[in-house]
């Protein structure tokens, strides 16, 4: 599931091809039709991203509703093309195409893609806990939950209710660069950590939506400093321990572990994580 980097960064490619102007919407999957109908011809006003939900703002297509709710879940994508590219025909499987002079986009299985109004806009954003990305964002709502809580620490980052937009590489992540054991309770955790925690999200999740890849390695632990071949992997991105399970630590040399925890892989090293 993208993370929340991820869906900053395509409000704001969104908002770049066709913020003030009219569009041309379409569904060619036919499960949005009545929507896209309704969108076609407005334009759009704004894109905004809450967490790992997307809200594209138009204006004048219909009394109480201004807003399209994505939500890309396990499965959705979205690809942007040019108009005059030879292969911009929609396909089949394309739940919403957005179109304009700067290009268009195609939605691909999403869990969520609905009209819906301001009202139901700021029902989800009250449901979710802050997001590092947003400068209104409170972290003390988040600590709030978290210090009377018995659940593991890894589990309470992944909960959108408590932190939105946090994903199991972040997680992962920001645990083993402040040494924390991802078992240990909520409540066990300290303030200063909890500040630490969040404070290191807010400093690397927005490299994430200017780079479009999750990196977390430090200065002295690039492969270049330390002399070996860069990470392999669909997710792209230097990592600590997230999908390196049996892998040595870059910091100790301990075989990173992994299991699962809450229905989601969890990944730490035993050597560096035990605080």
């Amino acid at each position: 599931m993208p993370e929340g980097h991820t869906i900053h960064r395509l409000a704001a490619e969104y908002a770049e091809r066709f913020a003030g102007r009219p569009v041309r919407a379409s569904s060619p999957q036919g499960t949005f039709a009545e929507g896209a109908a309704r969108l076609d011809g407005h334009p759009m006003t704004s894109a905004d991203a809450l967490g790992k939900h997307l809200f594209l703002g138009f204006q004048g297509f219909g009394p109480g509703v201004g807003w399209v709710h994505i939500h890309l879940g396990l499965f959705g994508k979205v690809f942007f093309g040019a108009d005059d590219d030879p292969g911009g025909a929609p396909a089949p499987t394309v739940r919403l195409r957005l179109a304009g002079e700067r290009g268009y986009a195609d939605l691909r299985g999403p869990t969520r893609c609905a009209l819906v109004t301001d009202a139901d806009k700021a029902a989800v954003a009250e449901r979710l806990g802050p997001d590092p990305l947003r400068p209104d964002a409170d972290p003390q709502r988040a600590w709030r939950r978290i210090a009377r809580s018995r659940t593991a620490i890894a589990t309470l980052l992944l909960d959108q209710k408590i932190v939105s937009g946090v994903g199991n590489v972040y997680r992962a992540e920001v645990l083993f660069r402040h040494g924390i054991d991802p078992y240990l309770p909520g409540r066990e955790l300290t303030p200063a950590q909890w500040h630490a925690l969040w404070q290191d999200l807010v400093a690397l999740m927005p490299r994430g939506v200017r780079s479009g890849r999750i990196d977390t390695v430090r200065p002295e632990h690039t492969p270049e400093a330390m002399g070996r071949a860069p990470r392999v992997d669909d997710h792209g991105g230097e990592v600590y321990v997230y999908r390196r399970a049996a892998l040595p630590c870059h910091v100790c040399g301990a075989q990173v572990r992994t299991a699962e925890l809450a229905g989601r892989n969890l990944f730490w090293c035993p050597g560096c994580q035990q605080g």
